[in-house]
């Protein structure tokens, strides 16, 4: 009944986020207010990280990668990295510290800072479709 419990969590949050996206207004502007982060500044780290070497996401040069699961629609998935509830704050823990959060999974740790984690998380909220 926990996991269950938590996924009807995890899809209400990701309703949430989806809910906030798609409302009038600027999408880079509602993922900057959820994240606190810049999501230009964020594709540009998305990039300098080699992100797309392993995802792929439309409309970005050079994420072409096959290794991990496209990143097209992540703003409104219920789930993260199959265990984590969609919201910016596991997001940025997810793509600080992959291993910590999943161990043995293929997602290499990066050394990516907070900043630059909170950036990468406001540019992907950008990703609604």
């Amino acid at each position: 009944m926990l996991i269950c419990g938590a996924l009807v969590a995890a899809v209400a949050a990701a309703g949430i986020i989806a809910d906030a996206i798609n409302e009038r207004g600027d999408i880079r502007e509602r993922a900057a207010a959820i994240t606190g982060g810049d999501p230009a500044r964020g594709e540009a780290m998305f990039i300098q990280y080699g992100c797309g070497s392993c995802h792929g996401l439309k409309h970005v040069r050079k994420a072409t990668g096959a290794v991990g699961p496209p990143l097209d629609g992540i703003a409104v998935r219920a789930m993260l990295a199959g265990r984590l509830e969609n919201n910016s704050a596991n997001l940025e823990a997810w793509i600080r510290d992959p291993q910590q959060v999943s161990p043995g999974t293929a997602m290499p740790d990066l050394n990516v800072g907070a900043g630059d984690a909170r950036d990468i998380s406001a540019f992907l909220y950008t990703r609604a479709e």
